[in-house]
């Protein structure tokens, strides 16, 4: 065969493998509103810089009669290209080959792209559109999914993971997103759940359906399992690209640097930001976004577990995670769902070099039976745990209120935060000034000629004696009070002084977080 006619052979065998199920399965996958493998790629990478590998891959099983049915690449795309220039891995299921189900070889590609990530030190990107596992290979496919959760496990902590959910994922296969350290999910086309609507109605007899069950809204705002939901594929794809941003390539360097606007920039609007009356709600976004770089803030968990505030900016022009209570939602309390958001935050920053930034104007725990029965101490617990064992940079500023156990737990100067501040605003105490006058004084008010009149005097007294900033400034629990418009130079300042910090933890295989 000649020279010509060999290059011809190559480019028929990548055009093939480029069709992947064929035209008619293309554009039935257009018309649920859905991109194929390939051009979800292309969205998702600078263009012309994808580079696939295993494109000639075919499926090696000869029963039910599969081996009638080959497909040049089989369900699943492979590779490597960039993002903003920088490299990233990426595996991209076709469910126009066999609805993108899991086989041996399918597996095999994905397990060689997470290696090569590992190898080499960049993240790998998982877009996820499957049926599960091929049936037909049986316990093949089950042990090709184990092969991909050990990997997903060993690659946590190392190098950043991030799956976008585009189409179903159900069964085992909801396990290896689970494992990684972001899910993005689009609304109306995208679904994941152990367990179908068929199974549900037969084994408990509800109806549900697909969206209703594992759409992207129950999970961004319910489960907690999506991570940020997109209204469409483009903006998830431009989202992850968005995020990556924030992101070092691994667990060895720190993210990348992008300038920013005035470092010593002050913005009175700050001063004003936190109400007189102390019981009325503000929300702490528009302080964080008067705060970082160019007002930009991109929000992780957005629905999910609202009292507290989670996610990635920018000071000084180095990237930050940013954990805040947000007192416009439930006072900002700390309840089951919020302290495992934040704990899982606050880990992933301190697995990746990132240093985290803690506003604080919190009450306590949220009481009552369904927190109790549900593990609150537990849950609790994880977010202590989180940063008590965090050894990045932590800076951590009291706006208003840091009441009892949750003053602890929000990166107090006790568990190694490196700097605090606190607003004039802020008030500290084992627990807010009119519940510690009804049990302090509670004989005095009962003997009182005007309890009401009293009570406020005492109130008053009692913040200012007890629960004054300047209190905990004494005994250097806080490092400074500040004006609120100072923040953000004191911030950047603070970021630049610590940039050679060096904190460790007792050798061990691993700790025991409160699981």
């Amino acid at each position: 065969m000649s020279t010509t006619n060999n290059i011809q052979r190559l480019n028929d065998l990548k055009a093939q493998s480029r069709l992947g199920g064929g035209a008619e399965r293309i554009e039935a996958q257009h018309k649920k509103g859905r991109l194929t493998a390939r051009e979800r790629i292309d969205l998702l990478l600078d263009k012309g810089s994808f580079r696939e590998v295993d494109a000639f891959v075919k499926h090696r099983t000869h029963d039910f009669n599969l081996d009638e049915q080959k497909y040049m690449s089989d369900s699943v795309v492979t590779g490597w290209g960039t993002i903003e220039g920088r490299l990233v891995y990426v595996f991209s299921q076709d469910f126009t080959v066999f609805g993108g189900s899991l086989g041996e070889v399918h597996a095999e590609k994905i397990c060689k792209i997470m290696d090569m990530a590992m190898k080499n030190g960049a993240p790998v990107i998982g877009l996820n559109d499957s049926g599960g596992a091929r049936i037909q290979e049986g316990v093949v496919a089950l042990g090709g999914y184990a092969d991909i959760f050990l990997r997903n496990t060993m690659a946590s902590g190392v190098i950043p993971q991030i799956s976008a959910i585009m189409g179903p994922c159900a069964g085992g296969a909801v396990y290896s997103p689970a494992l990684t350290d972001f899910i993005f999910m689009t609304r109306n086309t995208s679904y994941m759940f152990v367990t179908g609507p068929d199974v549900v109605k037969a084994v408990t007899h509800e109806e549900v359906s697909f969206e209703d069950l594992g759409g992207a809204s129950v999970h961004s705002e319910k489960s907690g399992v999506c991570h940020v939901a997109a209204d469409s594929e483009a903006d998830t794809l431009f989202l992850i690209r968005k995020l990556l941003g924030y992101l070092p390539q691994n667990n060895m360097e720190d993210a990348p640097f992008v300038p920013g606007d005035d470092p010593l920039r002050m913005d009175e609007a700050l001063n004003s930001i936190v109400p007189d009356d102390a019981n009325k709600p503000y929300d702490i976004k528009d302080a964080i976004r008067l705060i970082v770089d160019n007002g930009q803030f991109f929000e992780i968990h957005e629905n999910y577990a609202q009292n507290i505030v989670v996610g990635f900016a920018r000071l000084g022009g180095h990237s930050v995670g940013i954990v805040a209570n947000q007192p416009a939602v439930l006072a900002g309390v700390l309840d089951i769902d919020a302290s495992e958001k934040g704990a899982r935050f606050v880990r992933f920053c301190d697995s990746f070099n990132i240093p985290i930034i803690t506003f604080e104007d919190v009450p306590g725990f949220l009481p009552g039976t369904f927190q109790e029965h549900h593990g609150i101490i537990r849950s609790g617990a994880k977010l202590l745990y989180a940063y008590c064992e965090a050894t990045v940079p932590k800076l951590t500023v009291i706006t208003r209120k840091a009441y009892g156990g949750a003053y602890c737990v929000m990166s107090s100067k006790h568990i190694r935060s490196d700097l605090n501040l606190a607003w004039p605003t802020a008030e500290i105490a084992v627990m807010g000034p009119d519940g510690a006058v009804n049990i302090i004084f509670r004989k005095e008010l009962e003997k009182a000629v005007d309890p009401i009149r009293r009570k406020a005097e005492l109130v008053a007294e009692y913040r200012e004696k007890f629960a004054s900033p300047y209190v905990a400034a004494e005994r250097g629990y806080i490092d400074d009070v500040i004006e609120p418009k100072e923040t953000r130079p004191r911030l950047i300042n603070a970021l630049e002084m610590l940039s050679n910090k060096r904190d460790s933890n007792p050798a061990k295989k691993h700790g025991n977080i409160p699981l």
